[in-house]
């Protein structure tokens, strides 16, 4: 195993021995010291707030930034339990679902679904609540820790029924196929796409490069897109998960017009939950001709 991937899994193995309370408590530590002490996390995060709340003054921003310092550490911490601990046990977190009954007369309908889960709260228990009661199937990008540690990351989120698939174009076509077969097809629409395969599209209103590949499947299938995140509930008590629809006119060409939706859905979102959204992730780095770095 990858040097730095046996000390992931040490990690995970060591937090998973630990109940979710004390966890969320060690990471409110750990957020406080990223906070107090100069790192790159934090200047990632501050720069990514300053862009995306501007109305904001710098005291309300220096407060969110700290309270999502906070969120990405326990955000960490949490991976052992959720992608070691039984199915059972992990599901038992989830308190309460708000939206599901949407979702669900969505997909009796006789045609499949599409759901995004962007970095925001507890994503991977988003994922496997979703495929414990739902036909999964979902995108993965290989990590950088090597081959042992995707393996972990496969068995973590495939044990409660989900197939994950790569983000090539055997993988779209895995995609698609679950759609027709009135399946869901899971995909996280936060990320930077490679350079072929997005586009520019506003979100908090400054240009992110933005996936092209959520809002072609959108258009080609027309079918119902919902978005999904699970809420962490304040000292580990466990985690609320919400459903919302995205406007029908995700559906719609042009295409420009859809992932403009695309991006506006996960911003309602965000702002439900602003600390709790991975500021610590460079979205804005690939940037339009002409416009400076940011970071």
């Amino acid at each position: 195993m990858h040097g730095k991937a046996r000390w992931v899994n040490a990690l995970l193995r060591t937090t998973a021995r630990l109940p979710l309370p004390l966890l969320h408590l060690l990471g409110s530590g750990i957020g406080w010291l990223l906070w107090l002490i100069p790192n790159q996390q934090k200047h990632i995060a501050a720069v990514n707030l300053r862009l995306c709340f501007p109305q904001h003054s710098d005291s309300e921003r220096r407060a969110l930034l700290r309270r999502s310092l906070v969120h990405a550490a326990k955000t960490v911490l949490e991976l052992g339990p959720l992608w070691l601990w039984s199915g059972e046990r992990v599901l038992g977190l989830i308190r309460e679902v708000h939206g599901e009954d949407a979702w669900r007369d969505s997909l009796a309908g006789a045609q499949g679904a599409i759901i995004l889960t962007p970095h925001l709260g507890a994503w991977e228990l988003t994922g496997l609540y979703i495929s414990s009661r739902y036909p999964l199937t979902a995108l993965y990008r290989p990590s950088r820790l090597g081959l042992a540690f995707d393996e972990l990351v496969h068995r973590a989120r495939e044990r409660l029924g989900s197939r994950l698939v790569p983000t090539d174009a055997a993988g779209v076509r895995r995609l698609l196929q679950a759609i027709r077969k009135n399946e869901v097809a899971g995909i996280l629409p936060d990320q930077s796409p490679g350079a072929d395969g997005g586009q520019f599209a506003p979100f908090f209103g400054h240009p992110a490069h933005t996936m092209l590949l959520l809002s072609r499947l959108a258009i080609r299938c027309r079918v119902p897109v919902f978005i999904a995140y699970a809420e962490r509930l304040p000292r580990g008590r466990g985690f609320r998960l919400h459903f919302e629809s995205l406007p029908e006119s995700i559906n719609q060409e042009p295409l420009e017009h859809s992932m403009a939706v695309l991006n506006q859905a996960v911003e309602r979102a965000i702002r439900q939950h602003p600390e709790q959204y991975l500021w610590t992730y460079k979205r804005f780095k690939p940037r339009p001709p002409g416009l400076a770095k940011v970071y």
